[in-house]
Parts: structure tokens; sequence; C-alpha cells
């Protein structure tokens, strides 16, 4: 136990990663249950050290839209949206472009840089939906300075050079667990199907977002491999949920994490995914609460703020100000280190 949470052999952990050797899963997965604050402050410093290194004191800000709610066919265990759970939600058909630009204007408003088009279901919607999807793109694109990001379930290589046609930079789609764990959380689909579409996505030139969620009764190794598997994709982002147990759902009974595993997670998965960003997401303030602004120094260098797809997020307002009261930057365009790239949608 001594060696494990000795800084010296944390912070060394830190340096490898920067260098491009992050720690196997194995040996993260020990520092993901601490045995205290002592030991956590010990680790956070270390995943902030690795932050620092590639993405300084930016802190990149999304939100997104619920844009089709409900009546999905899929049994994802956790998901309130499944029509084969009993969660009580709204659910109503995909949005207008139109509602969906409003929604994108009041995110900009806000002060964030990303805004993402989420749509319940089993896969990508086809056909005028999909015509209704790429419209709704374009109109972020016009008349705002977001950059557009979707997240509409498995992909066909069609769909995805559609999207990327359209002026979709980013396609977001989570492996949720382990490939070892998966079947315990999804039956009607498979680990591979998600992984092909991750390759879709990329493949027609969007940038992928992939991460998953924690505290759903998986052990901490499995929790380690799933940031493994997540870092051999090298996806611009990695999106961290926090299991927020949602009556109804399979996992009702599922006890949250404590603050204290969460910020080891968040690091964890930092120290894994040193050049991604990792973004705290759903669950975020029901695990951490008034806690939740040490995500930014336990090496979460984005977030998603105001509502999630089911579920009451942070206001925007308390966000920005937590970041600028820790001295760090919202980053409304995002810059990527690899090639200097500056994603500025086009405007007229």
């Amino acid at each position: 136990m001594g060696e494990v949470w000795d800084p010296k052999v944390i912070m060394a952990a830190a340096e490898e990663a920067i260098r491009g050797r992050p720690p196997a899963p194995e040996e993260a997965a020990r520092w993901l249950e601490p045995p205290g604050w002592s030991e956590l402050l010990v680790l956070m410093a270390a995943a902030r050290r690795v932050q620092e290194a590639f993405e300084g004191r930016a802190v990149e800000v999304c939100a997104i839209v619920n844009a089709k709610s409900g009546r999905c066919s899929e049994d994802c265990a956790f998901c309130a949206q499944s029509a084969r759970h009993s969660a009580h939600i709204d659910v109503y058909g995909l949005l207008e472009p139109e509602e969906i630009l409003s929604r994108a204007r009041q995110a900009e408003g806000w002060g964030v840089g990303r805004f993402s088009i989420v749509t319940s279901g089993r896969a990508c919607p086809e056909g005028r939906q999909l015509v209704q999807i790429c419209r709704a793109v374009e109109l972020i694109r016009r008349h705002t300075r977001l950059v557009p990001c979707v997240s509409l379930g498995l992909l066909t290589p069609a769909q995805a050079r559609t999207l990327a046609d359209a002026g979709v930079v980013r396609y977001h789609h989570n492996l949720e667990t382990s490939r070892n764990f998966f079947r315990r959380i999804c039956t009607t689909h498979s680990y591979e199907e998600r992984l092909a579409t991750i390759e879709a996505a990329r493949a027609a030139g969007m940038e992928v977002c992939v991460g998953g969620i924690v505290g759903m009764g998986e052990s901490l190794v499995e929790r380690a491999r799933l940031a493994g598997e997540i870092a051999a994709l090298a996806p611009q982002s990695v999106p961290l949920n926090f299991l927020n147990p949602i009556p109804g759902t399979a996992l009702e009974g599922q006890q949250m994490m404590s603050p204290i595993e969460a910020l080891a997670a968040v690091a964890v998965f930092k120290l894994m995914n040193p050049r991604a960003v990792v973004r705290t997401c759903g669950g975020r303030q029901q695990v951490l609460g008034g806690l939740a602004p040490l995500m930014y120094l336990a090496g979460a260098g984005g977030t998603m703020t105001g509502d999630y797809l089911t579920t009451t997020g942070r206001s925007p307002a308390h966000d920005m100000a937590d970041i600028a009261k820790l001295g760090l930057v919202a980053r409304l365009i995002d810059t990527e280190a690899e090639g200097e790239r500056t994603h500025a949608p086009a405007r007229g």
C-alpha cells in the first residue's frame, strides 16, 4: 500500500504519461480507490500535471440538446430512455432544425464552445430525419460560433460521410463500459458494433468523442480497463459519466460512487488518456455536489454544462464562475495541439 501511494511513484507515472507511456490498466486500477483525501490529493496533482502539459489552463465547455427523447429499443441498464424500462421521462420525436438552432444559440450565450445534437434510439436516424439533423448542423455553423457535434447511435459508413459533409466536426459514441463487463449492461447490441461506429466516424473525417460510465457495479480493474480500451482508440475527447441511478431503470438500486472515488476516476482516466480532453458529464452534479470544482484539479479539461438527456445538470453560470475562480479559462474555439488546427465554423 505504501509504495502504491508513494508521491514519487505517482508523479513518475505522470511524467511517463506525458512522454507517451501511460500506466497499464492493472497498475492504474490500484489508484481508483484512495484510502483517504491525502492520497487522493497526490493522485489529483499528478493528473493535473498531465493536463497542464497538454491543455494549459484551458477548459473546454460543451452543451447538448436532447433532440429526440425516449422510445429506445435497446436495453442499456443505466438508461431512462429505454422503452424496456419504466422511468418517467419526456418522450417526443425529432425537434425541428430551427428549434435545435434556438437551443444552440442559448448555449452559445452561456459561453460554451461545443454543441451536440443527441437522439435516442439504437442507430442514426435515416431519411427525412437525417436530412433534418444535417440542416440543423448547417444552421448552427451559419448562425453561431459553436463547434457542431452529434451523438446519434450506431452509424454506417454512408451515414458518417453524410454527417461529415454537412459539417459535423465530432461524433460522440461511448463504449459505456469495458469489453468484459459490457454484456452485464447491454444485450441488444454488441461492443463490436460500438467499435465499428467509432471507426466509421473517424474514416469519414470526423473527430471522435469516446467515453463511458463508471459506478455501474464494475470492478476497479474493469473500470481501469475501460480507460485503457478508450485510450487504444485515441479519441480527442473522453466524456466521463458517473452513474446516477434513475428510478425505473435496471440500475435503480445501484449505490452512487463517493466523491473520492469519482475524483480518483477522473485522475486515472487522465493519466491513461494524456492527450485527450477528459470531460466530466452526466452524474457529476449528483455525485460530486459542491465538490464539483475539484474535478478541474483532478485532470478534467472539459465539462458538459446545463441539463443532460433526462436529468438536471449544473447551472452554466455556476460552472463558468467555478472555472474563473480557479484561474482557468473557458475555451470558446477548439484548437487541437496536433496540427494546430482551429475549428472556426463558417458564417454567411
